[in-house]
């Protein structure tokens, strides 16, 4: 029996955040490949497959984990673009904040967001 093999997009622009990530990836044996986007409309560019190249996140076998203050284009923004296309709208997406503002909560978790 094969291993299923997830792909993870990291959408993340602060690069001590990046490294906090991949270190806990090490500290519990994840060896999936990890996609680094800054912005948000790098990562949608990304999950759509806008280049002449086939995506490097594979359409079935994918993970978003995102960064609620990213730069360039709104978090809630980003999270609806996923939410209104067919295609990514099945793409989970695990939302990272430090945030205590519980109305960021309550709209990415109305935006599909699965943790």
């Amino acid at each position: 029996m094969s291993e299923i093999v997830i792909n993870i997009l990291l959408v993340e622009d602060d690069e001590i955040d990046v490294i906090n990530v991949k270190k806990a990836f090490m500290r519990v044996n994840i060896t999936n490949s990890v996609y680094l986007k800054s912005y948000g409309v790098e990562a949608l560019s990304t999950l759509h497959g806008n280049s002449p190249q086939p995506p490097d996140v594979s359409l079935e076998q994918r993970l978003v984990l995102l960064d609620l203050n990213i730069p360039k284009m709104g978090r809630i923004e980003f999270l609806q673009e996923l939410c209104s296309n067919p295609i990514l709208t099945k793409t989970p997406v695990v939302v990272m904040t430090r945030s205590n503002q519980e109305q960021d909560r309550v709209k990415a978790s109305s935006l599909n967001v699965t943790g």
